[in-house]
């Protein structure tokens, strides 16, 4: 059984990769081209609830998500945001940065917070044949185990 907050973004539509402890989701609503939400699969509302596994299964699961938004975005941060004051099922929000403008089947996504701090608004709010093209871009590359 998943969370909430996987089915709130999409779960399973959404899916691009899964690993033993987390699902890694396209964000509906794209800040920035690529964004996408990390969602542990233990049921754990804080951070330090996490176990061993699932803090070692982060590392092999950001390192997948680096590797595939490097090849989509040619990002120059990475911005991991853990925001969770709406959604309690520990998750990141995950932001490629960039400088100028990515385009991806015919929409344009700006980094409105470059250089700064992210700003998650204005989005790009994909229209499901969007998101089901941009879930299977990156679900092609990511890097294979």
């Amino acid at each position: 059984m998943t969370n909430p907050t996987a089915q709130k973004f999409g779960y399973p539509r959404s899916l691009v990769a899964e690993t033993a402890s987390w699902l890694v989701l396209v964000r509906p609503s794209q800040p920035t081209l690529g964004a996408l939400v990390l969602v542990c699969k233990e049921p754990a509302e804080a951070f330090s609830q996490l176990s061993p596994a699932a803090f070692a299964d982060l590392a092999v699961v950001t390192r997948g998500v680096e590797q595939a938004l490097s090849k989509l975005v040619g990002y120059a941060r990475i911005n991991y945001l853990m925001l969770m004051m709406v959604d309690r099922d520990v998750h990141f929000h995950v932001l490629p940065r960039y400088e100028g403008e990515r385009t991806f089947e015919g929409f344009s996504f700006t980094d409105h917070g470059w250089p700064a701090a992210p700003k998650l608004t204005p989005a790009v709010d994909l229209e499901p044949p969007v998101a089901e093209a941009l879930v299977e871009r990156l679900r092609a590359l990511w890097p294979a185990a």
